[in-house]
Formats: structure tokens, C-alpha cells, sequence
């Protein structure tokens, strides 16, 4: 028996019980429909039927009926084709942004999730676990920015990193990209791109990755009076690194990535893309704009922390690493024989203390002192600038 059934017989017992009170004068009208949670009007109406059709006169004449807005098995047949042949891998709410989008039917979101439940295509959410109360987000975005990195199969298979750099105060993505692995030059490209987007900001919140902080004991305190090599070119630029010591204390982020990994591969897939270069411009091109608009949230207050850079960004955003140089005016750096070239200014640089920069790019330069000495492509060639051509 349904439910609906089961129900409507145990009105119709409660009402006769009380219809006979109140027609034995026990009971008033009103205290009958009270009791009924109904109208005293429905329940004089509800007497008459029972007067002259006995307990038949109650039945609801909506059961058995087939409801007027009823989606269409023809229309059901179509949507659960659609996600079988084409989506089967979206979410159900990202299946229906498809279904209204790209395909006008103009169906609520409940009705979608509910039928893909029901036949089978998807699982009900597990229920959450134990309440936490949510931290909140910064007033003025540029306050905070979040950095991490979630290694996934973007791409069927293939497994890349994807860099985001997102603000706290409004979850908008700066910069995404993917990556083979991420490291010390992904995150100085990371905060390179927001910094000449936006311009500086004031901390960033990471995980204690090897490339962000030293850690003396796993799983313990970081050092922060041993910075690494993205750590010391966030203190030149005035840039707070706030270490986070759970995947909890990282949510928000985490739950960006949750929507990344359940959009992205499936948009990738539908655009027919197999290469990372391909990914990385559709990401920036399509993907990002979109997911912005969409997932953005609104500012507390109007304004921006943000502070325009006019510096040399490449020259902090690196590596750097000090050497000596050797007695015929080279630098051994990373298993290539930098080569120093002639210098109106200066006969030698041996034995002097100079500076290796290694770049995102994969290229490196020599510094002496503020100086740039000379520049070389990724296998340790120099690189001729217009004054060392003419001389």
C-alpha cells in the first residue's frame, strides 16, 4: 500500500470518530476541526459528504491521478540518453546548467538530481560530518590569497598539477595553470601572474610543502627563521606567508578544488583536449572566466588591499643562489659552466662572490652585487645583449 493510501484511511478513521462527538454534542465544531487541523467550513463540508456517500465521500479524487505538470516519459527517456551518452561523468548540478544551457529544458535542479537518483545514475551526498563553525572571509580582496596545488587526472590518462592562486575575501581565481609538478617555480609563476594582474598583496596562505617552508620534524612547526627560496622572495616583497597545519585550515581552498575536480576533466573532455598546452588555454581563455562569474562571492566592503608593483619582479620571483667565481671567470651552477664575459668595467670577477638567478623560464643570470653581469638560455649559453654585440 502507498503511502498516500495508508494515510487516507487513517483520516478517514479519525474523522469519524470525531464527527461522532461532535454529532452527539460532546464536542463543538470548532474543537472538531481543531483537532483535524482544519477549517470549521471544511469540516461542515467534510460532515455533508460523509452524510451522503459515507466513508467514499472522503476520499481524495486527486489519487491515482497522474499530476498535470508531470515531466513527460518521452522527455525523461531524453535527459537520462543525454547523461548516458554524453555526461556521465558531471555532477548533477553541473548536468543541469548543460540541460538548460546548451539544451533548453527548462527543468528544476531538484527534479534532475532526484531523477538521476532514482534510476540510478547517481548517489545520494553522504551526510556531512561533524558542524564546524566557518571562518570568515577578509574584508577587501588582496588582504589573503590562497596557494595550492591538487594533483589529478585532468585528462584521461594523464595525471598533471593544477596551480591555484585564488582570494580569500572573494574565492576569484588569479591564476590556474596546470603543471607536471608542482614546486618552487610554479608557485613564484603562481604569484607572478596575480602581482601583475592586481598588483601586491599582503599574505598568502599555503601548506607547508618543502618548497614553501623548512620543516625541521615532520608534521611539526615550521621554521620561519629559515626561509625557503619562495619564502625569502615573499619577504623582499613585503609579502606575509601564513603556514596552514590542516587540510580543515585550508577549506576554502579545498572546496574550490572539490568543484575543479568535478567540472574541468568533464569541460576538457567535451572541448576534445589531450595536451597540457591545450588545457592550460582553455583554462585561461574559457574555463576561468566562467567559473568566476559563477562562484565568486560577493566583497564585505567596497575597496581593494591591493598595491601596485613598479619593481623587477623577475629578479625576485626566482631562484638565487650565491657561488664563487672560478679562475677562468666561470660559474658552476646546476651541472653548466656559466661563462662571464669580458667586462670594460672590471679586467676579472675571480674568486668574487657573485649571484646565480634561475628563472620560471628555465633561463639564469649573473648579478654582482646589484649588477647584472650576464644573461644565459636554459642550457647555460650566453645570451648577447645589443651592448656586448657592439662591443
Amino acid at each position: 500500500m502507498r503511502r498516500t493510501e495508508m494515510l487516507q484511511g487513517i483520516r478517514t478513521m479519525k474523522f469519524e470518530e470525531i464527527y461522532d462527538q461532535a454529532r452527539e454534542r460532546r464536542i463543538s465544531q470548532a474543537e472538531a476541526a481543531s483537532m483535524l487541523c482544519i477549517s470549521e467550513r471544511t469540516f461542515r463540508r467534510w460532515g455533508c459528504r460523509f452524510e451522503a456517500e459515507g466513508a467514499e465521500g472522503l476520499y481524495d479524487q486527486r489519487l491515482g491521478k497522474l499530476s498535470h505538470r508531470r515531466v513527460p516519459v518521452d522527455t525523461v527517456m531524453e535527459i537520462l540518453t543525454l547523461f548516458d551518452t554524453r555526461y556521465w561523468d558531471f555532477t548533477a548540478k553541473h548536468f543541469h546548467e548543460k540541460l538548460v544551457d546548451e539544451h533548453d529544458y527548462q527543468l528544476s535542479y531538484n527534479w534532475v538530481r532526484l531523477t538521476l537518483q532514482e534510476h540510478g545514475r547517481i548517489r545520494a551526498a553522504p551526510r556531512r560530518g561533524a558542524h564546524r563553525r566557518k571562518r570568515e572571509r577578509r574584508a577587501l580582496p588582496g588582504m589573503m590569497l590562497h596557494q595550492d596545488a591538487s594533483s589529478h587526472q585532468w585528462v584521461k590518462d594523464q595525471w598533471w598539477d593544477l596551480i591555484v592562486t585564488m582570494d580569500d575575501a572573494t574565492s576569484e581565481i588569479y591564476s590556474a595553470f596546470f603543471i607536471e609538478e608542482e614546486g618552487t617555480m610554479s608557485s613564484f609563476m603562481g604569484v607572478s601572474q596575480v602581482i601583475e594582474r592586481k598588483g601586491l598583496f599582503c599574505t598568502l596562505y599555503a601548506d607547508r610543502g618543502s618548497h614553501y617552508w623548512h620543516t625541521p620534524q615532520a608534521g611539526g612547526k615550521v621554521d620561519k627563521d629559515n626561509p625557503t627560496q619562495f619564502g625569502r622572495a615573499l619577504q623582499q616583497l613585503g609579502i606575509t606567508l601564513i603556514a596552514a597545519y590542516s587540510p580543515q585550515a585550508r577549506g576554502r581552498s579545498e572546496r574550490m578544488f572539490g568543484t575543479l575536480q568535478k567540472r574541468l576533466p568533464q569541460e576538457l573532455r567535451l572541448a576534445g583536449i589531450t595536451t597540457m598546452d591545450e588545457a592550460n588555454r582553455f583554462l585561461k581563455d574559457q574555463f576561468l572566466p566562467q567559473i568566476n562569474e559563477q562562484f565568486m562571492a560577493r566583497q564585505g566592503e567596497t575597496g581593494s588591499a591591493f598595491v601596485p608593483f613598479a619593481g623587477n619582479l623577475d629578479d625576485t620571483l626566482c631562484i638565487q643562489e650565491e657561488r664563487v667565481v672560478n679562475n677562468d671567470n666561470t660559474v658552476r651552477y646546476k651541472n653548466r659552466n656559466l661563462q662571464i664575459p669580458a667586462d670594460q668595467h672590471r679586467l676579472h670577477y675571480v674568486k668574487s662572490r657573485v649571484r646565480v638567478h634561475e628563472y620560471p623560464n628555465g633561463t639564469f643570470a649573473i648579478f654582482y652585487g646589484p649588477r647584472k653581469l650576464a644573461a644565459y638560455d636554459a642550457v647555460g649559453m650566453l645570451i648577447k645583449n645589443k651592448e656586448q654585440q657592439v662591443a
